[in-house]
């Protein structure tokens, strides 16, 4: 027969589990979402999570707030397919969730412990944001949270889970971490709420259309994946585990690979079409080249002319870059120059080689971005790849024009492998623009202009609209069929696994932000 004392104990414990109770717990589940602690459960391996501060309470009882045990937040350890992670699920039954001192001092701790050990820190964020009852002590305990995050940041993951409200100040530790997936219909994101922006700009708009999981997947890019609920939220978020280390001084982890590293693949040849101008879908290129056709895509719906994503090859982890001429033709602008920036300067961070499919005619042109900042915002994607050290390797598919040649993963930027198709096309920019700016004295005495332009455009093609005049100074490490592109990559990766590299020492670079 139990003690007294273990009773006690045993009391205590049933109260912490049963959050805020049947009530609210049902609640919860009208909504569409579940409890903090069922999305533990199923975010976790079985039986492997170890709560810590269980029996945690707030410390003010003020306006009627009555202190619960965890004070709203479940923190802890478990394992995902045998990994270790540390986790928080905030407990949207227990005053909404709501932020105070001590559930800001639960997720702080346990972000500390996390460093120590180095394993990678999971944020199953559900809460009306600060408890006003505890004042300017819950605002302190946000930039607790915040300070947290950024001393984290590249020393283990940090992912984000929104599965219900995240607003104010709440939205800033989200967006601190490496990657965040939001629930549709129930999660949302925002600074100001609908109410706030109708005083203000007099604009009419719900909760949904103004921070909701789509708005925030393809309008903003603050999101990084969607989830059409907590189910399948929480299985991309073990997934995307799969392709990460769990801390910045260890390799991804390597799985089996059955697929054939020498595997050729002859729809590669034919891939590219005859016309320039004419697009293909750069997925099928990833897709065919990685093992069993995987590619987990970061961002799909967001700056969709840039593809970055996580594949494998022979096994390894690798983060793919890629330009989609799907999609404007492939061009590099803001948003796709910031996309790509934050994902090359993430693998750098974890040791993940970065793959570049490279087909881009350039910038986008235009006032709009001009104004926008394209240079500063290009200037990121060219700072990601210049300070990156992991293995880097290219593949120029089909167009490398002006300075976005440069940009991509170039040989002059540290390009360990350089590899071009044989309708790669590396030049200042297209034919045509090139010779109406060489020859336009020439074009403007030509009786038959077009035919004029047509010949010339026939002789600066042949001369430099392929990859040879690269290969012949090095710029390119080899020309190659696209069927062999899996097996050139997987060797170059093979050799590159050793490879030491290392900027110079300082506090750290400023990136142009």
């Amino acid at each position: 027969m139990a003690s007294s004392r273990t009773e006690e104990l045993r009391r205590r414990a049933e109260e912490a589990l049963a959050g805020g109770g049947a009530k609210r717990q049902a609640a919860q589940h009208e909504r569409g979402k579940l409890t903090a602690r069922e999305r533990l459960e199923l975010l976790l391996d079985d039986g492997s999570f170890q709560e810590y501060g269980r029996l945690v309470k707030g410390r003010i009882k003020s306006f009627g707030y009555e202190p619960a045990y965890t004070d709203g937040v479940i923190t802890g350890f478990g394992t995902i397919d045998a990994r270790p992670v540390a986790v928080f699920s905030q407990d949207f039954t227990i005053s909404g969730g709501a932020l105070g001192e001590a559930h800001a001092q639960k997720i702080c701790a346990l972000m500390e412990k996390a460093m120590k050990v180095g394993v990678p820190v999971i944020g199953l964020n559900d809460s009306g944001g600060a408890r006003i009852q505890e004042g300017v002590v819950s605002l302190g305990g946000y930039a607790d949270i915040f300070l947290a995050n950024t001393l984290a940041s590249g020393v283990v993951p940090q992912l984000s889970a929104i599965m219900g409200p995240c607003a104010g100040g709440a939205v800033y530790s989200p967006a601190i971490t490496d990657f965040i997936v939001m629930v549709e219909n129930t999660s949302y994101m925002f600074v100001t709420g609908p109410n706030v922006v109708k005083t203000v700009t007099h604009e009419e708009v719900t909760s949904e259309e103004l921070g909701g999981a789509r708005t925030h997947t393809s309008k903003s890019g603050v999101a990084h994946f969607r989830a059409s609920n907590d189910a399948e939220c929480l299985s991309l978020l073990r997934l995307l585990m799969s392709y990460l280390p769990l801390n910045n001084r260890e390799d991804p982890p390597r799985m089996e690979c059955l697929d054939d590293p020498a595997r050729a693949d002859e729809a590669l040849d034919t891939i590219v079409p005859e016309s320039a101008n004419k697009p293909y879908d750069i997925k099928e290129v990833i897709t065919r080249v990685c093992d069993d056709g995987e590619f987990l895509e970061v961002q799909p719906d967001f700056a969709s002319n840039l593809v970055i994503g996580f594949a494998r090859l022979d096994g390894r982890s690798v983060g793919i870059v890629a330009n989609n001429p799907m999609a404007l033709a492939g061009v590099l602008d803001i948003d796709s120059s910031d996309k790509g920036a934050r994902f090359v300067r993430f693998c750098d961070c974890f040791n993940i080689p970065i793959v570049t499919f490279e087909d881009v005619p350039g910038f986008l042109p235009g006032t709009t971005q001009e104004y926008g900042g394209i240079i500063r915002h290009g200037a990121k994607l060219l700072y990601a790849y210049c300070e990156a050290t992991v293995p880097k390797l290219t593949v120029i598919c089909r167009k490398a024009y002006g300075g976005a040649y440069d940009v991509m993963s170039s040989k002059h930027i540290r390009g360990d492998l350089n590899l071009a198709w044989p309708t790669a096309e590396i030049a200042v920019m297209g034919a045509k623009g090139a010779v109406e700016i060489i020859f336009r004295k020439d074009i403007a005495k030509a009786g038959d202009k077009q035919a004029e332009i047509d010949k010339l455009v026939a002789d600066y093609e042949e001369q430099f609209a392929n990859p040879y005049e690269a290969a012949a100074r090095g710029y390119v490490d080899a020309v190659i069929e696209p069927r062999e592109t899996r097996a050139r990559l997987i060797a170059g990766l093979r050799l590159l696994a050793t490879k030491r590299d290392q900027n110079p020492p300082k506090k750290h670079g400023n990136i142009p932000l």
